[in-house]
């Protein structure tokens, strides 16, 4: 007995595969769909939990919470403001982010370009595995190792380039901004260099044997071919890799002098984070307390929303991967 097959509006009976494949259409729309509603509305919750969590505290602040300098929530009298923990967790994930990213982009021009097939597998593992490592290893290798060890590097640039005011100061330890700018660049190394090594190796091969082909050099090939291919994935990456040293904790809080002042000498004794004053003030805390630090979440949550939202223009000027990201 014949089956019939369904009949498109106006047009021929669909094959059987084609059938099966419009079934399978409808609830794979669905279920994407939903998930996308479920993420935008888990975002949505995150960010009216933490205005609802804040304003208790912030009406019961005495001070500007944008640009107050001092921090003392559990007083009589509420002080506390956002001013020098913004300012420090902008510029170390910035020195972070400079470090960080001329390494990466290196290490994945080697692993897609230059080494052998096998050591490249090798190494794509370890950056992998590197990505995996719990920041509280990081830290714990940052207080018992960076910090002693940066203090001679750090009497060297303060004698010598001390006349550069972010070298300068009288006193130079080894808890400095710069220490917890060198572990946050350790931390978000892989992941820069992960990513932009999956998009040189997108780089269209055709352009990379013309290249070839005419004469040029390997490096010409690769700075003419690969890396404008690569340059809004490696911009993409490195925002990215801003929005994880913005948001690190326990690394940063082992380390930075958890003082509340601005101050652009990164080899003296200053500098905090929003991430790392949360963990370290919220035992402690009494509830007007908990408010601020929550507020300063909030204020941390708009930061790294606004770096992800420009990884994502950027990367849909990009024809080739907005198409894949979309």
């Amino acid at each position: 007995m014949a089956t019939s097959l369904p009949k498109t509006e106006g047009g021929p009976a669909l094959s059987r595969s084609a059938y099966r494949r419009s079934r399978g259409d409808v609830p794979f729309r669905f279920l994407s769909t939903a998930s996308g509603v479920v993420l935008l509305a888990i975002m949505a919750a995150i960010a009216v939990f933490l205005v609802v969590k804040a304003i208790p505290a912030l009406q019961a602040n005495t001070s500007h919470f944008l640009t107050e300098l001092t921090w003392v929530p559990n007083a009589t009298e509420p002080v506390f403001g956002i001013g020098a923990l913004a300012f420090g967790t902008v510029i170390s994930s910035f020195i972070a982010l400079v470090v960080a990213t001329p390494v990466a982009v290196g290490v994945a021009l080697f692993i897609s370009h230059y080494a052998p097939r096998r050591l490249a597998s090798v190494l794509g593992y370890v950056i992998d595995l590197l990505a995996a490592v719990p920041s509280v290893v990081y830290g714990l290798w940052g207080v018992t190792f960076l910090v002693p060890f940066m203090l001679g590097p750090s009497t060297f640039l303060n004698d010598y380039l001390g006349w550069i005011p972010i070298f300068g100061g009288d006193s130079v330890v080894g808890k400095s901004m710069l220490t917890a700018s060198l572990v946050l660049a350790i931390m978000i190394l892989p992941i820069i260099a992960a990513i932009s090594r999956e998009v040189f190796l997108q780089a269209p091969k055709i352009q990379e044997e013309a290249a070839l082909a005419l004469g040029a050099t390997r490096w010409e090939m690769i700075r003419m071919a690969v890396l404008p291919f690569g340059r809004p994935g490696v911009i993409t990456a490195a925002l990215l890799g801003l929005g994880r040293a913005m948001g690190e904790t326990i690394a940063v809080a082992l380390i930075f002098p958890a003082t509340f002042t601005i101050s652009f000498r990164i080899l003296s004794p200053n500098g905090n984070s929003i991430a790392a004053n949360i963990a370290n003030g919220f035992g402690e805390a009494t509830d007007v307390g908990r408010g601020a630090l929550i507020a300063s979440g909030l204020v941390l949550f708009v930061i790294t929303l606004v770096v992800n939202t420009a990884a994502r223009l950027i990367i849909a000027r990009r024809k080739e991967y907005a198409r894949a990201a979309a």
